[in-house]
């Protein structure tokens, strides 16, 4: 069953991808020989890599750059249907800018226009003049009031011997207030389940393809966990609202990673980057328009709850091992790249199951009752969601892309990727 998913994914991968860009070919060997290529996703060229291109429509030849200009039009297709276009041939009308100055209540509105600008240049004058005759002030008028009352004092006090220091580990008084704002907010960031069904020209499997690559270029610019959540966050939710032609579904990916960049990272990788991981196919004023348009679908909403800020707060309270918490980040990671899967599924109850998994596959244990408390999610009510992530992690070495288990295979992540998953799940057996 799973070879016939894999050869559907050959298939949509030939379709996107295409064999004569200066990007390497994916491996595809047959189960149990088949090995990551090292150099399949990026060619090196003046020491930086250019990974795979996502489209069929604009095929490149070596050392040549695409000729188009601006994103087509044709390429989106607005299903927003509250959308009300302008009358033809008439254009909006620009507003003049007015300065507002601030007056007390009651004080007549002052004349800021040009021609009151005699007035407010005389009364400028006259304040200058006013301010020349002022005498400074003597020395016993201007002393400082060091009183005990006096804040100054005060603050100067705060320091002593008998200050108790503070632990930056511990958890803070509002980190329940934090995780409830959370709950609430990714209802609200979240993209629909089934919006793949209405895109006419894309597929899970092309999705997948994506997904898999800016794994691979998060790896590349050393780029924070985070980003790659939120990048795949901007591309549902856009997804969700407009329909994409498979050639600019790279396109999609690329300016949501720049987004997500320039809100998480400190310093975020330059344009010019993100153009030249896509192989030069869109130029830098492709991607940045794509990015006013992501922008304007989102609302300009991008502070999304993710997984992995759900995961980080189940970790801390748990205080969990390294390996624990490695461990539910690779399983945390998978379930990005099957969206027709876990996309039904909230980014706390993925969090809470993926840490669940994790912690049964270290340590032999269950949901732990702080978190449950604190969650309010009990064992039977995630179990669908740890049963859809532990098929999941039975099929990793099958599956068709491969750039999570390698990001996880390293020492960073202490090699939690070839850790075998349990033969059986247990876990409502055990005592919480």
């Amino acid at each position: 069953m799973f070879r016939a998913s894999r050869d559907d994914a050959s298939r949509d991968r030939e379709n996107v991808l295409p064999s004569g860009t200066k990007a390497a070919s994916w491996a595809n060997q047959e189960p149990g020989g088949r090995e990551r290529n090292a150099g399949r996703a990026a060619t090196a060229v003046g020491g930086r890599k250019a990974f795979g291109v996502l489209q069929n429509n604009q095929p490149l030849q070596p050392h040549h750059k695409p000729v188009s200009k601006e994103v087509s039009t044709s390429g989106f297709i607005c299903s927003n249907e509250n959308s009300v276009p302008l009358p033809a041939g008439k254009a909006p009308t620009k507003q003049s800018f007015t300065i507002h100055v601030d007056e007390p209540d009651g004080a007549p509105r002052r004349n800021t226009s040009i021609n009151g600008g005699n007035a407010a240049s005389l009364t400028l004058k006259s304040t200058v003049l006013s301010l020349g005759n002022c005498k400074p002030l003597a020395v016993n008028e201007c002393a400082a009031d060091v009183s005990f009352d006096s804040p100054m004092v005060l603050g100067m006090s705060i320091s002593s011997d008998d200050e108790k220091q503070v632990n930056v580990n511990a958890l803070p008084e509002y980190a329940d207030d934090i995780h409830k704002y959370l709950r609430e907010m990714e209802l609200k960031c979240r993209p629909k389940a089934g919006y793949m069904k209405k895109q006419p020209d894309i597929t899970n499997s092309m999705r997948a393809i994506l997904v898999d690559w800016l794994v691979e270029v998060g790896e590349e610019y050393k780029l924070q966990n985070e980003t790659l959540y939120l990048a795949v966050n901007y591309i549902d939710r856009f997804l969700s609202s407009m329909s994409v032609l498979r050639g600019k579904l790279q396109l999609v990916g690329t300016a949501a990673m720049l987004l997500a960049s320039k809100f998480e990272e400190i310093y975020p990788p330059e344009v010019v980057e993100f153009v030249y991981i896509t192989d030069d196919t869109y130029t830098k004023k492709q991607v940045l328009r794509m990015e006013h348009l992501i922008l304007k679908v989102l609302s300009f909403d991008l502070a999304a709850p993710t997984i992995n800020q759900f995961l980080n707060q189940y970790i801390g309270r748990e205080k969990a091992s390294s390996k624990i918490e490695s461990l539910s980040m690779y399983l945390a990671e998978l379930s990005l790249i099957d969206s027709e899967i876990f996309l039904k599924h909230l980014p706390s109850v993925l969090a809470a199951s993926a840490f669940c998994l994790a912690n049964y596959t270290i340590s032999r244990t269950s949901w732990p009752r702080s978190l449950a408390q604190l969650t309010g999610y009990i064992l039977e009510s995630l179990m669908p969601c740890v049963m859809d992530l532990y098929q999941n992690y039975l099929k990793a070495s099958e599956h068709a892309q491969q750039a999570v288990r390698e990001k996880y295979k390293s020492s960073k992540y202490h090699c939690v990727s070839i850790i075998d998953p349990p033969h059986s799940l247990d876990l409502l057996l055990l005592k919480q």
